[in-house]
């Protein structure tokens, strides 16, 4: 394996980890926000209460996101074996 084909596919390894992890990562990244904006509007400094909502969102995310995100990963694999049956 050649220099540019090993950059190619860590290039496409790294654009489908970013397909994969940026759904939950974006849903989190939202529910925080959100849950820091009504502690900072209700004075509730209580740090517990950011986790349950998060998880609760993040877990219905997961399993909205799941086929999209086991599509991406089967399509990788698929990338990965045909290059190594070929031997390219």
């Amino acid at each position: 394996m050649t220099g540019p084909e090993l950059l190619d596919v860590a290039r496409d390894g790294i654009v489908t980890f970013l397909k994969v992890a940026s759904p939950l990562m974006l849903v989190a990244l939202v529910i925080g926000v959100a849950i820091s904006l009504i502690q900072a509007l209700t004075q509730i400094q209580e740090q517990t209460v950011v986790f349950v909502p998060k998880i609760i969102v993040v877990g219905l995310a997961m399993m909205l996101f799941l086929p999209f995100m086991g599509d991406a990963l089967a399509a990788y694999m698929t990338r990965i074996a045909s290059r190594i049956a070929t031997g390219v």
